[in-house]
């Protein structure tokens, strides 16, 4: 069975993101947020995840898998 995939594209620079690598994040905002009640969603290529976390001050935590699927 031959599926068509639905294209992604980064929020960020809008390409296309061709593999199945990419950042998704889905925020369900709550009580006392300005966006009490909204869910947000968006996706960042490699990329764009990669020149956003060089930002951080923080530095994001990083584990090596020992086996991939």
């Amino acid at each position: 069975m031959d599926k068509k995939r639905k294209a992604v594209y980064c929020n960020k620079c809008k390409k296309e993101i061709a593999k199945e690598d990419y950042l998704f994040v889905a925020k369900e905002w709550g009580y006392f947020s300005e966006k009490d009640g909204q869910i947000h969603r968006f996706r960042l290529c490699e990329s764009c995840y990669d020149n956003m976390v060089k930002q951080f001050l923080i530095p994001v935590e990083v584990e090596e898998q020992t086996e991939l699927l």
